[in-house]
């Protein structure tokens, strides 16, 4: 196996790893941890927290340590959420999601480093256009990525699973507040046996095959992916070391790029229609009218369709170009929304609960892949 293509298969399935946990733990947070809204807080937390470090954080960690151990210190910060929430209270949830938001920068910081470096050194190895290997490496990254959505969902409904029901009420009255209509200031309450919290012990377990899968990801990144030296990458390219305020002047400076300008929105979008998704989908339309235990398997077609949607786009660019992709993107996430603002939900209408999230990912893989791989390169300075 070809070396660069080693690492990033390595980086790939040690993201897989880490994610089957979190990502599964995050679809959860809404419903699992409703009280007070401590779920939906924590997410905030971390996406606040993941804002403020992507300033300052990530070019002094990768300065210090490298990519390789960036990645395995940040993917600890991670496993610090799961341990929190084996004892879920504001006393432990939001400290560790406040490490785990400052831990997420760096990671996603050294992850893209470590791609877009790879890509390029293979480009000019090979003789091949640096952006087009960069965009294969993310395509690839994300198809491998984005299954972790389908592992760490499978696991929670499978164990959620065991807790016995006895079955729905098929009363339209009994949905009347989900979906769109949900509003967590109104004190209603759901007759159905859907609203039953899962027994602890089925948490616990939970918890505990999600805190092993992120000990997995950092034994994995430890022992068998190769560092880079971005020393190298310097003096190749003639540039001196800078001081970290000269550092954060730079970024500041980018602004002036109006291409920089237009990702920042692209990026934002990016995470909120993700938290929604997570967030507020999971709570509001399938905890509401199905259970706790089918959001696993909801969130297994939006992790599906997105991983392969993750490589097909990312092979698709170099044909299609970007532009053509985020309008694509754009149009799915509205009609979907649409949709969501008129559909009223119901157990009867079990398959529209799937299309939606299938639909969702499918947009989801565009903003992932292209606005992951919408970098300048030496050998392709006017990226879109």
């Amino acid at each position: 196996m070809d070396h660069y293509l080693k690492n990033i298969i390595v980086v790939s399935f040690g993201f897989l790893l880490l994610f089957t946990a979190f990502g599964g733990l995050q679809s959860l947070q809404s419903s699992l941890n409703a009280d007070e809204g401590l779920g939906v807080a924590s997410l905030s937390i971390i996406y606040g927290a993941l804002i403020i470090s992507s300033v300052f954080i990530p070019s002094i960690v990768i300065k210090k340590i490298g990519c390789k151990w960036t990645i395995v210190a940040s993917m600890c910060c991670y496993i610090t959420y799961s341990i929190g929430n084996f004892y879920a209270s504001w006393y432990t949830l939001i400290p560790t999601s406040m490490i785990l938001g400052f831990g997420g920068a760096p990671l996603w910081a050294a992850k893209c480093t470590y791609l877009t470096v790879s890509g390029n050194r293979y480009a000019e190895k090979a003789g091949k256009v640096g952006k087009d290997i960069v965009n294969q490496y993310f395509g690839l990254f994300f198809l491998i990525f984005q299954s972790s959505g389908v592992w760490g969902n499978l696991i929670s409904s499978l164990i959620f699973g065991q807790t016995p029901t006895s079955g729905y009420n098929a009363s339209t009255s009994s949905y009347d507040h989900c979906g769109a209509n949900d509003c967590p200031y109104l004190n209603i309450t759901n007759e159905t046996t859907t609203t039953t919290q899962p027994a602890k012990s089925l948490i616990y377990t939970l918890l505990g095959v999600y805190t092993g899968s992120g000990l997995l990801a950092v034994a994995l990144i430890s022992i068998f992916l190769d560092n880079i030296d971005l020393k190298r990458e310097n003096e190749k390219d003639g540039s001196e070391e800078e001081p970290f305020w000269k550092k954060i002047l730079a970024t500041i400076r980018h602004l002036r790029d109006k291409r920089q300008c237009l990702l920042i929105p692209l990026t934002m979008f990016s995470g909120f229609e993700q938290g929604f998704l997570a967030g507020d989908y999971t709570k509001s339309y399938v905890t509401c009218t199905l259970g706790i235990h089918f959001v696993g398997y909801v969130m297994i077609c939006f992790a599906a369709t997105d991983a392969v949607c993750s490589l097909l786009f990312g092979k698709l660019s170099q044909y299609t170009g970007r532009v053509f992709l985020f309008y694509f993107a754009a149009v799915t996430n509205v009609a979907c929304i649409i949709t969501m603002l008129l559909w009223r939900p119901h157990p009867d209408q079990l398959a529209v609960f799937f299309v939606l999230p299938a639909l969702w990912g499918m947009a989801d893989a565009v903003w992932q892949t292209q606005t992951n791989g919408s970098q300048c390169t030496k050998s392709t300075p006017k990226c879109a």
